[in-house]
């Protein structure tokens, strides 16, 4: 299993019932990174100015959003933190909504994230554990599987 435990703990670990809308999901999900200041307001504005502009460029599979901005636009360190919803939401992204959770993360430069990223990309490529991901009911569920 890959070692997110490295870049995530339990604060930053959400589980949430549903949210009225993607906007909602974003600031969900960004709140811990904000909170421990790995991220400015700037970082979660520039997130939702840009799926305005361009359309959801982070909903990169069924079901799975990595919402992220480039390291001037607020990310102050690096950082990574999971919402997952019960109920997904729209994001107007097609076959791939709707979306029910989400991986943000933020790097200062254009090198620190790649190792967390790299783990992160062998979560999702697992198949099994994404099933067990997708199906947890809580965050302690979500906590266990994330953080084993």
């Amino acid at each position: 299993m890959a070692h997110l435990a490295k870049w995530l703990n339990e604060e930053k670990i959400q589980f949430l019932e549903s949210v009225p809308d993607w906007q909602t999901a974003i600031e969900a999900v960004a709140r811990p990174l904000l909170q421990e200041q790995a991220i400015s307001q700037r970082y979660v504005d520039t997130i939702i100015q840009q799926k305005q502009d361009i359309g959801p460029y982070f909903v990169i599979a069924p079901r799975i959003a990595m919402p992220h901005a480039r390291p001037e636009q607020g990310a102050e360190k690096l950082g990574l933190s999971v919402l997952k919803l019960a109920q997904g939401v729209n994001f107007d992204a097609d076959e791939n909504d709707p979306v029910d959770i989400l991986f943000m993360f933020a790097a200062p430069d254009s090198n620190s994230h790649i190792e967390m990223i790299t783990q992160l990309a062998e979560v999702l490529s697992d198949e099994e554990k994404m099933a067990q991901v997708l199906s947890a009911a809580n965050q302690a569920e979500l906590s266990r599987l994330l953080l084993s």
